[in-house]
């Protein structure tokens, strides 16, 4: 077979979608990529899909798509890896590809290292000695869980004593939620500090509602809790972000976030709510999630190879 490899254009952005959705099916059970989410990523203000997008065709049919990006500004670098089952000669081609890349990437940030990161189903479609050969090693296991939601089981909660909730749509709040974004996850595994734009940015803002984002204030801490979700999957809505500052952990904050998306989501017609969690969450995020009756859904590990620059 004949095997090309050139980058990606936001046009391609349907067929990419196609060949995810191909994946998801083999890996999970059921189709689960969206197009506007494939279209967020290649039209990114901080795509370079010139140097950092990946297609590989096998006479002519799209089997690979591989995309590179740098959260950090310095050594840790991101990659998405994708391949069709028995398609070891494209991925070994891709990994060569990348990994050149993200050494590159790395080394014009100043780094003397590259770190990279790659996400995987624990099942993929990626014969996974074909890493293991090449030095990557499982560093992280991820849970994306899911439950059903109804407006008679999830009814809204009663807010918790001295707590008050506000949505953030006013640009004030919304940079507070950023602040407290970088304040409750800065000591989770893999955390990279953003800028507030950069983060409005890889929320896809064009399909962002800020009505589902709320803060939490708690008497005599003042802004303690935030929850970040979202209504533009059809899969199921999504819960972003869970976050309490460690002053007020302990007091059933993050259990009555839970609960309000709960009940927010099952008010909008939504059957059933999903988020990720770190499997190793010092916090105790995973017992909280599974204690509201939050199941798994599927599970992700975090692949890493250090590479020199």
């Amino acid at each position: 077979m004949r095997l090309s490899i050139r980058p990606a254009t936001l046009d391609d952005a349907p067929a990419i979608r196609d060949l995810l959705n191909v994946i998801d099916t083999i890996e999970i059970g059921r189709p689960e990529t969206e197009l506007h989410k494939v279209a967020a990523d290649l039209k990114h203000p901080e795509a370079d899909l010139t140097r950092n997008s990946w297609l590989a065709y096998e006479d002519g049919e799209l089997v690979g798509y591989g995309l590179l990006w740098d959260d950090s500004g310095a050594e840790r670098i991101n990659i998405d890896h994708y391949v069709l089952p028995g398609r070891d000669t494209v991925a070994v081609r891709m990994f060569e590809l990348m990994e050149a890349r993200a050494a590159e990437r790395a080394r014009e940030n100043g780094a003397g290292r590259a770190v990279v990161h790659l996400h995987l189903n624990i099942d993929p479609t990626l014969d996974t000695a074909v890493i293991l050969g090449r030095g990557w090693q499982r560093v992280r296991r991820y849970q994306v869980m899911a439950r059903e939601v109804s407006e008679a089981t999830c009814p809204p909660p009663v807010l918790p004593q001295g707590v008050t909730l506000r949505a953030c749509t006013a640009e004030a709040d919304r940079r507070r939620a950023h602040e407290l974004m970088e304040r409750t996850f800065a000591e989770h595994f893999d955390h990279q500090p953003r800028t507030y734009e950069k983060w409005l940015a890889d929320l896809n803002p064009e399909r962002f509602d800020w009505s589902l984002v709320w803060i939490a204030a708690v008497e005599g801490l003042g802004d303690a809790g935030l929850l970040v979700t979202r209504n533009d999957r059809e899969a199921h809505g999504w819960i972003g972000n869970v976050g309490v500052v460690k002053e007020a952990r302990g007091r059933g904050l993050g259990g009555y976030l839970l609960r309000h998306a709960f009940a927010v989501f099952a008010g909008l017609g939504r059957d059933e709510v999903g988020l990720g969690v770190d499997t190793r969450n010092a916090t105790g995020a995973l017992r909280l999630y599974e204690a509201h009756g939050m199941t798994l859904h599927y599970s992700i590990d975090t692949w890493e190879v250090t590479l020199p620059v």
